[in-house]
């Protein structure tokens, strides 16, 4: 069993929330999500805001409070191996009760369709609220490019 490491970031003008499903073996050792140089995450969204590319994990929490953005996982532990979303097994969810009582999230969003599953399982009835599921930016999702996953992810903007 494997432990969530990363705490959400977020503060009380989060609008909107962007849930993975478990941070991968890079993420983990880096301490931070979408720590892979391949996952197109911090590309993505940066293009979305017309905002410079964070590369530091500062820059990275920087660009998501200005940005009005809270991040975190479905996940908070389980039992997986390497990076494989199709390997997880014995999902223990993340309490997002807290973060959505001291954040205005008006929007959920859910990376892929592994985090929509587990949010749709464990987490949608807890909170009363549906997630819109976009395309996952990890590179395993070889047939979007990045362009097209800049113009689906677009509708975070709005939030």
């Amino acid at each position: 069993m494997i432990t969530h490491p990363i705490p959400p970031v977020y503060d009380k003008n989060s609008r909107i929330l962007i849930l993975g499903s478990f941070p991968s073996v890079k993420s983990r050792e880096e301490g931070f999500f979408y720590g892979h140089p391949q996952n197109r995450f911090w590309k993505v969204t940066s293009a979305v805001f017309g905002d410079e590319l964070p590369k530091s994990v500062p820059e990275k929490k920087a660009f998501l409070l200005r940005n009005r953005i809270a991040l975190w996982d479905v996940i908070g532990s389980c039992d997986i191996e390497g990076s494989s979303d199709s390997s997880i097994r014995n999902v223990i969810a993340n309490d997002l009760s807290i973060l959505l009582e001291e954040a205005d999230i008006r929007q959920i969003y859910v990376n892929g369709r592994t985090a929509f599953k587990y949010y749709q399982k464990y987490s949608e009835a807890k909170t009363g609220r549906p997630a819109v599921c976009l395309p996952s930016t990890s590179p395993a999702n070889a047939a979007w490019s990045i362009d097209r996953l800049t113009e689906a992810w677009s509708c975070i903007k709005n939030g």
